[in-house]
Parts: structure tokens; sequence; C-alpha cells
């Protein structure tokens, strides 16, 4: 599915319904609608990392559905696309983010900022600001 899982299509359960709203004769007697799940905990083709991680982030097992199309194949083919995309995010790792001091300059601009910011404030009373 990613480049580093590849999951065999005999651990998808497909499962095709007919797809709910309007559409006449076609969308009544069609089963257009995909789900499509994946079981994370008992996937052999998953290692121990990319399944503790996937564990944490998606649970026990994923699901996906598609019904935006009228045709099967499409739909199909958007499950799965779907499945990757959740797979993906779920197994990129974020690096740490290591804190950093602000610099003068932004220092600075901050309180220019602040500054100019109580200026106008000060200019929308009704009685005229002190003079200094």
């Amino acid at each position: 599915m990613t480049r580093s899982c590849v999951i065999n299509d005999d651990e998808l359960a497909w499962r095709f319904t007919g797809s709910g709203g309007p559409g006449g004769q076609h969308a009544n007697t069609s089963n257009t609608r995909v789900e499509l799940r994946f079981d994370i905990a008992g996937s052999p083709s998953l290692g121990p990392r990319q399944r503790a991680r996937l564990l944490d982030k998606l649970g026990p097992d994923v699901r996906v559905v598609a019904s935006d199309r009228r045709s099967q194949a499409q739909n199909r083919a958007l499950a799965v696309e779907r499945l990757r995309t959740k797979l993906a995010e779920a197994l990129k790792v974020e690096r740490p983010r290591h804190a950093t001091k602000p610099t003068r300059s932004s220092k600075q601009r901050r309180v220019d900022d602040k500054r100019k910011r109580s200026d106008l404030k000060r200019g929308r009373s009704a009685r005229p600001a002190p003079d200094e």
C-alpha cells in the first residue's frame, strides 16, 4: 500500500451495498457503495513497529467507505486510495521539534506590533489621548 508497507489483497475485506439517496432504477438495483476493511491486529504483512504505530493511531481495524461514483469499479479504486492515504498518514513519523529562542528582531517586531495595536485602540476612544 505504501513504499514501506505492502498488503496482500486477501487481507482486505470487501462489502458492497446499495448506495443511498436518489438515482432511479440503476441506483436501486446496483450495489455500488464499497466498504473496505483491513484487520491491523491480525495482518501478517505488517512489521512489529508498523503494527504498533497503526494500532496506536487507528485501532485494531480500519474501515473506509466510498459511494461517490456510480460505478462499483470506480468506488473500489477510490476506497483503495483512501485506505492507502489513511495508512500512509498513520505510518508517517513526525520529526521531534526542538525549541529555539526567539531572535532579537522577532522580539522587537512583537513589541512594535503591540505598541501599534495599543495606539490604534487608544485612538478609538471618545476622549482625547493624554499628552506626554
